[in-house]
């Protein structure tokens, strides 16, 4: 395993060892980049929840704000309207018994950069942050992290969504994004969160171009010289339709093939849409490596 099989996240617990983690997405979103508006309402996003749990997710990502390339930012009362009651609520489906779940209701994630939005999800029952600023545009994320030390996603991106596409440049990438992870580790750590705590996302797609994206999917071994789990989230994403001519509806068997063959490699956390076709595909390459 690449760093690690093991996740710490809120209140000591710790995910794995495992072969493989999935976290499944819900995007309580109007314009996210693949299903934009489909679980907008609370309901909608729970049944989802539901449904993903059932697939086998041991993760639910709950995001209110699209970090899509190009996305315009979203309000934090707006955010907060979006994500704090899903969250609420799966957390109090997961007390509950449900038929036909695969094991235990997964844990929950919030999807954000923003401090407030961060420690109100905790508080209604999340576990863990996923954020794709690694702590560079809320300030006040580092110190709800300290202080509550859920399991973090420390995510390597070029900057804001608005402007990350814009001419990426890198020398080697992955060399590029080790030292970003470096120096962010040690300043996460020196606030207080334990690097038990901690995941690593490249950030596939965030400030990327194909080949970009490509080096770090080939190079991900090198990730594991920082002692901590990857975690890697390519579902349907963009350079699958630059590498493969597939419009985003079309990206699925891509996603899992590739899901399978990192999950080879030793990746930990696979962020995706489709959990049932990812834990195929996280099954066969387990049972065949």
């Amino acid at each position: 395993m690449i760093g690690g099989a093991t996740w710490t996240i809120s209140g000591g617990r710790v995910l794995g060892p495992a072969p493989f983690l999935l976290a499944g997405i819900i995007n309580v979103t109007p314009d996210s980049f693949y299903d934009g508006g489909r679980y907008g309402d609370l309901e909608a996003a729970v049944d989802r929840g539901r449904s993903l749990s059932e697939e086998g997710a041991h993760i639910l990502d709950v995001g209110g704000e699209s970090t899509r390339p190009g996305a315009a930012e979203v309000p934090e009362a707006e955010e907060l309207s979006r994500v704090v009651p899903v969250i609420r609520e799966l957390s109090r489906t997961a007390q509950q018994s449900i038929p036909g779940l695969r094991g235990n209701f997964p844990v929950l994630a919030v999807d954000t950069y923003k401090a407030k939005v961060a420690a109100e999800a905790l508080a209604a029952g999340a576990s863990i942050v996923n954020d794709i600023s690694a702590c560079r545009f809320d300030p006040g994320l580092a110190d709800v992290l300290a202080g509550e030390r859920p399991g973090y996603v420390l995510m390597h991106s070029l900057g804001r969504p608005g402007a990350m596409q814009r001419d990426p440049r890198y020398g080697d990438v992955v060399d590029d994004i080790l030292a970003f992870f470096e120096e962010r580790l040690a300043f996460l750590t020196a606030r207080g969160l334990p690097e038990a705590n901690i995941v690593l996302d490249p950030g596939i797609g965030f400030g990327k171009l194909l080949e970009h994206n490509l080096a770090i999917l080939k190079g991900v071994e090198r990730f594991g010289r920082l002692g901590r789990p990857v975690y890697m989230g390519l579902s349907n994403k963009s350079l699958w339709g630059k590498l493969l001519g597939l419009e985003s509806g079309e990206r699925q068997t891509a996603t899992a093939v590739a899901t399978g063959l990192l999950v080879a490699r030793g990746v930990l956390v696979h962020r995706v849409h489709e959990v049932a076709q990812a834990r195929q595909a996280a099954i066969v390459a387990t049972a065949m490596s």
